[in-house]
């Protein structure tokens, strides 16, 4: 584990001047009646980083897997790479990916330590598409000042979705940006790896037209479509986070905080229990988008929007701002956070893999003949 020290991207530095330095020449450089310049005036705060490192050691080391090599303090973290001897050709997935303006709402409720668990979310669940087991995670932490128990609290929600996703977190940066972004300022991106047996790969050459596409449902609006569902709610309608909504049951910042499924470790054992022929993780660009990225340019899924309906804050959003549905569906997942295309047969196992590892799940559409889109059909109830 990389341990996190705060950095700017450039240093600039002020030496004294030589002794032999023309006294000229030493007056023009050398700044009078001023106090000597330092990393804290500058606005970077080492002892504040070291601090931070050891707030956030208990929960780095609960989100370990038996092949981290060492811990925090090193430059940086190894993973022993011996564990893929079991595989006949081993082929490692990456990702990488951020959390968009909804840390916007973190800062404003000053409740970090979910965040991470997003970002988490975000990561994995791009790499298990394609059949890959997460390995390890890796994150980067930018503040306008770092407070220590603010970037505890961010890393201990990284480490918590780690541990949902079976994941390792092996290192992270934390950085401070005095001037570039301001004192409660924040934001975070990260890295995945994983690995996958090749003849495992899931995707578009294993769809069959007649493959059955199960729906995965999604906890809430997941860390896609911010911009607008605060430009909707926030800027135009003005409502504020502490509001009480009755259509959510709670305040309008809990549900917009409320963290992202993942589905990694339900993901690979529907892959092990039942015939998955792809997978796609519904983000940006919403349902349809995402599912068209696993099918061949041969083949169409036609889904029913009849099978489920939507969680309350999808229909807020688009009834407060006047937003058209197809521009909803475009924006916001509206319900799904990810879609299995599986084979006719085993459609009714993986439902039950499913129920049984507590993911609502349903038969969302099927595979056809078409052109590689996929298309919604009909209307949601109610």
């Amino acid at each position: 584990m990389t341990e996190e020290q705060p950095e700017e991207d450039v240093a600039e530095r002020e030496e004294a001047p030589a002794a032999s330095t023309p006294p000229a020449l030493r007056t023009a450089a050398t700044p009078t009646r001023r106090p000597p310049a330092s990393y804290a005036a500058a606005g970077v705060d080492i002892a504040a980083g070291e601090r931070a490192v050891e707030l956030m050691r208990r929960s780095v080391a609960s989100a370990r897997r038996p092949e981290v090599v060492g811990g925090l303090g090193g430059f940086a973290g190894l993973f022993d790479a011996s564990a893929l001897r079991a595989y006949r050709r081993p082929l490692l997935a990456t990702s990488t990916d951020g959390v968009g303006t909804k840390v916007a709402i973190a800062q404003r409720m000053d409740v970090h330590d979910t965040i991470g668990r997003d970002l988490v979310g975000m990561l994995v669940d791009d790499l298990v598409v394609c059949g890959a087991e997460p390995l390890f995670v890796t994150d980067y932490i930018a503040c306008g000042r770092l407070v220590p128990e603010r970037v505890a609290a961010i890393v201990s929600g990284v480490a918590e979705g780690c541990r949902l996703a079976g994941a390792a977190l092996v290192g992270g940066e934390t950085a401070e940006h005095p001037g570039l972004l301001g004192p409660d300022d924040y934001d975070l991106a990260g890295a995945t790896t994983g690995v996958v047996e090749a003849d495992d790969l899931l995707g578009p050459d294993r769809v069959r037209p007649g493959d059955t596409v199960v729906a995965m449902a999604s906890s809430g609006l997941h860390s896609n479509g911010y911009s607008l569902v605060r430009h909707v709610l926030i800027e135009r309608a003005g409502w504020a986070l502490d509001r009480r909504v009755d259509e959510l049951g709670r305040t309008l910042g809990e549900e917009l905080l409320e963290p992202t499924r993942i589905y990694a470790l339900d993901c690979l054992a529907l892959a092990r229990e039942t015939e998955v022929h792809a997978m796609a993780h519904v983000t940006g660009g919403g349902l349809a988008a995402n599912l068209a990225r696993v099918l061949p340019a041969h083949l169409s899924a036609r889904l029913d929007r009849r099978t489920w309906t939507p969680a309350p804050v999808f229909g807020l959003v688009g009834g407060v701002g006047g937003v058209a549905v197809d521009e909803l569906e475009r924006t916001l997942n509206m319900g799904v956070g990810m879609v299995a295309v599986v084979a006719p047969h085993t459609a009714d196992a993986a439902l039950a893999v499913l129920e049984k590892r507590g993911v609502p799940s349903w038969v969302l559409g099927e595979v056809v003949p078409g052109d590689g889109s996929a298309v919604l059909d009909g209307g949601h109830p109610g």
